[in-house]
């Protein structure tokens, strides 16, 4: 009889995604070489110390041994990353000083990936690429793939490089590939608060399901954007992007993160229990700074309701929040949400992906969001974010049809207004269809305010509103728009967006060493947008780096390499203008061709 799946003596064989860590002694063959006994002796300790505490402390699992390497699994990404950051730091407590020739150090790598799990090992092509990024790590270093990158948050759970496209041993298409830091001890550079936006902050945390169900998550996110729209409609209020906030669902001793990161004064958080469609927020208001709550208690409605805009659930815990916060309550303007939430769900991955690294994540938002209009058209919000679509790929060098795409993201931006005339987001985003496809900064201007007026912590409409300062050399009320906006959304997705409208400002400032550092955060998180490279290359010029620029422009012509002078002249708001001449000047001197 032959031994087969069926047979209880073999091994159940179990299919989950996993995130797979990868972890080996830098060196080993020459420390063994040095101090054979002693080598092995600090590697056992730390392997014990990795078993024994970091790996219950992270919800880890050690797969296997590989003489000087590891083996490990994780259920999710950001503790996996959380403990080999820490498995650095103890191997340096279990090693002589880096001086020493005895100094032992490590490299890893990561990847998310769907697995075949047993008791002994790991099975799978994605166990294999997990090792193969191995190979791009330094000493010290840690290499991950996209798909673990885009699970992370960083500045928060790591400082992140984006390497490019890599290709590795054995495996036949490029992959791509992030380099991995401790996050800093401070958070990343924010603006100082403005003076006229001197008011409480509060973050409003996506409410957390006990039973960790993604669809009941997906709920407490719908719920947390109801709230948001609410509260932003006072004056008396910053009220934080529900994209920086979620970062935090979840996160056990969250609250000194999010004042450090998310500048907030105040914090609403809490859980969600729904049975037979009826739903109970059980909410807390904590001060932030002194981790005193403020305020506590739960409301009551209907998942339907909700979504319907007819249940007064939300509208409930608005004024309940403003009364504790001894503000005045406002008004509310309710607005049609998405109808179900597997179109929320779409939506959110749609926008998600908009602002992606690669092209077919690009062109698989375009997808979903044609998608999405085509099941609902009485939603705004996915008409508007597929006029962006159209703007962004004139703005990457893919359109193929300029005019074509102006066309298509009016169509987007009228439609979306037809639906909601009031809507902040449609707003804005007709304002930069007009600035950065017709040239009409005017018309521009004028829904930014539109769009302020609505919601005045609209960070798209103050980002926006930046750029088009910069472009009519404005750069001192360019630069107030900007860091607004960055104030705005600290931990947005979009952050590298933010950076590099925030580099066109400070260059319109003349601020040219803020717009290369500005630049660089973009880069490091998006390596291949090229409106990035293209500020960064002019202010280098500025500062008589030449060198420099071009080298920047190079990077800039692979990505783009049909870009001239008059092509970017004829695309960009600014060519009426000073600046334009002086940033097409700058870029000329760098190398763009003329024609």
């Amino acid at each position: 009889m032959t031994a087969n799946q069926t047979d209880p003596s073999w091994p159940l064989l179990r299919r989950m995604t996993r995130t797979v860590v990868v972890v080996d002694l830098v060196e080993s063959v020459r420390l063994i070489a040095h101090d054979e006994e002693g080598t092995v002796r600090r590697w056992q300790a730390f392997v014990h110390e990795v078993v024994t505490r970091l790996l219950p402390e992270h919800g880890g699992r050690l797969v296997k041994r590989m003489g000087d390497g590891l083996m490990l699994e994780f259920e999710s990404v950001p503790p996996a990353i959380r403990c080999t950051l820490d498995m650095f730091t103890t191997l340096a407590a279990h090693s002589p000083p880096a001086a020493s020739p005895s100094a032992m150090r490590l490299r890893a790598s990561a990847h998310v990936t769907d697995v075949i799990v047993d008791e002994h090992d790991l099975y799978g092509a994605g166990v294999n690429l997990a090792a193969r990024l191995l190979q791009l790590a330094d000493p010290g270093g840690i290499v991950v793939s996209g798909e673990v990158r885009d699970r992370l948050v960083p500045g928060l759970d790591a400082e992140v490089e984006d390497l490019g496209e890599c290709y590795l041993k054995h495996i036949d298409e490029p992959v791509r590939a992030h380099r991995l830091s401790p996050p800093p001890a401070e958070a990343a550079w924010m603006p100082p608060m403005i003076a006229n936006a001197l008011r409480p902050a509060i973050a409003v945390v996506p409410f957390d399901a006990p039973n960790q169900d993604a669809m009941q998550q997906l709920l407490g996110d719908a719920v947390a954007d109801e709230l948001i729209a609410s509260l932003s409609r006072s004056p008396e209020l910053t009220v934080v992007s529900r994209l920086s906030t979620s970062v935090f669902r979840g996160r056990a001793g969250a609250l000194p993160s999010i004042r450090t990161h998310l500048r907030a004064d105040y914090v609403l958080a809490g859980t969600m229990h729904i049975a037979n469609e009826r739903l109970r927020l059980v909410v807390e208001l904590t001060e932030a700074t002194s981790a005193k709550v403020v305020w506590a208690g739960d409301v009551r409605g209907s998942v339907p309701g909700v979504f319907s805009g007819d249940d007064p659930m939300v509208h409930d815990l608005t004024h309940r929040v403003c009364s504790a916060l001894a503000r005045r309550q406002v008004e509310r303007a309710r607005r049609e949400p998405l109808a179900t939430l597997e179109s929320y769900c779409l939506l959110m991955a749609a926008v998600n992906l908009l602002h992606g690294t690669a092209w077919h994540d690009f062109d698989r938002a375009r997808e979903m969001l044609e998608h999405l209009v085509d099941r609902d058209r009485r939603h705004a919000a996915p008409h508007a974010w597929l006029a962006k679509w159209h703007v962004m790929r004139v703005q990457q060098g893919w359109s193929s049809d300029m005019r074509r795409d102006t066309s298509l993201a009016l169509d987007c931006t009228r439609r979306a207004l037809d639906i909601d005339p009031a809507s902040s987001l449609s707003l804005a985003i007709d304002g930069f269809v007009h600035c950065n496809l017709m040239k009409d900064l005017d018309g521009a201007a004028h829904r930014y305010e539109l769009a302020l007026a609505e919601n005045p912590s609209e960070p798209l409409a103050w980002l926006f509103s930046g750029t088009l300062h910069a472009f009519k050399g404005e750069g001192g009320p360019a630069v107030h728009a900007a860091e607004r906006a960055l104030e705005l959304s600290p931990l947005d997705p979009m952050r590298y967006f933010f950076e590099s409208l925030t580099a066109t400002a400070a260059l319109a400032d003349g601020q040219y060493e803020r717009t290369i550092e500005h630049a660089r955060r973009s880069l490091k998180l998006h390596r291949t947008h090229t409106s990035t490279l293209r500020a960064m290359a002019i202010a280098q010029v500025q500062l008589g780096r030449l060198e420099e620029a071009r080298e920047t422009v190079r990077a800039l012509m692979v990505l783009e390499p049909h870009l001239t002078i008059s092509g970017y002249l004829d695309r960009s708001p600014s060519s009426g203008f000073a600046t334009g001449k002086l940033w097409s000047d700058s870029l000329a001197a760098a190398g763009v061709p003329a024609t």
